[in-house]
C-alpha cells in the first residue's frame, strides 16, 4: 500500500553497495524502517541527517506483513530544514545523541502522535534555541514524562524538566548526563548508551 507521512530521521545506514536503510519515526505508524536505493553524498547530508523532518511516501505494507523488514521508500521530502542543527558542530552533537537515544527507546511500528509532535517541537527548540549547553539533558527528563516514568520531584535531576539555563560546570553537566543515562537503564529494557556519549560530554566546557 502507497502511503505518505510526515518522519523524523533517526539514523541511515549503509545496507549494500547500492541500498542504505533509513530508521525514521513516522506520525501515521511509529518506528518504521524504510530501504532507499541510489543515494548521493549530497542527498544523504541534507535529507538523512540526525533529526530532520521530512514527509516520506513509500510501499509500506501492515506491521504484521513488515516484521522487522524495511518498507521500501519512493520518496522523501525536506518539510523543516534545521538549519543551525546541520551547521552548529555543538547542535550537530546534541541531534545525534538524541537521535540514538530515540532508536534505542523508540522500537515499534506503533502510531503515537503524541510522541511524534513532541520530538518535532523539540527539534524546532533545538533549532532556534541559542544556548544549546543543556538542552540534550532537559529533553531526556522531559521524555521519561513523555513514555510515563518522570523523574521523582524529590529527585534533583527533576529540575532539569523544560529549564535548559541551568549554570552547570563541564564536570557538573558530565555527572547530570551520566545519571539521565543510568535512570533510562533502569526503565527502558532496550537501552544502551548512544555512541556520542563519550563525545558528547567533552564537547561543553
Amino acid at each position: 500500500m502507497l502511503t505518505t507521512t510526515d518522519a523524523i530521521v533517526l539514523s541511515l545506514q549503509p545496507h549494500s553497495d547500492k541500498a542504505h536503510i533509513l530508521h525514521a519515526y513516522t506520525r501515521t505508524g511509529g518506528r518504521v524502517n524504510y530501504m532507499v536505493y541510489g543515494l548521493g553524498r549530497k542527498n544523504t547530508a541534507g535529507k538523512y541527517s540526525p533529526l530532520s523532518v521530512i514527509q516520506i511516501t513509500a510501499n509500506t505494507p501492515s506491521a504484521q506483513e513488515l516484521n522487522g523488514k524495511p518498507a521500501s521508500l519512493r520518496t522523501a521530502q525536506l518539510t523543516f530544514v534545521p538549519r543551525t542543527i546541520t551547521e552548529d558542530p555543538y547542535k550537530r552533537t546534541i541531534a545525534l545523541f538524541i537521535s540514538e537515544v530515540l532508536y534505542h527507546v523508540l522500537r515499534h511500528p506503533m502510531p503515537d502522535e503524541q510522541m511524534y509532535d513532541f520530538i518535532e517541537c523539540a527539534v524546532e527548540r533545538l533549532d532556534a534555541t541559542a544556548e544549546p549547553q543543556n538542552f540534550h539533558l532537559c529533553f531526556m527528563s522531559d521524555f521519561a514524562a513523555e513514555l510515563g516514568f518522570a523523574i521523582d520531584p524529590s529527585n534533583p535531576l527533576s529540575a532539569l524538566q523544560n529549564e535548559t539555563h541551568i549554570p552547570f560546570s563541564r564536570t557538573e553537566r558530565q555527572e547530570v548526563l551520566r545519571k539521565l543515562c543510568e535512570y533510562f537503564a533502569e526503565h527502558v529494557e532496550t537501552w544502551q548508551d548512544p555512541k556520542s556519549l563519550d563525545v558528547l560530554m567533552e564537547v561543553f566546557d
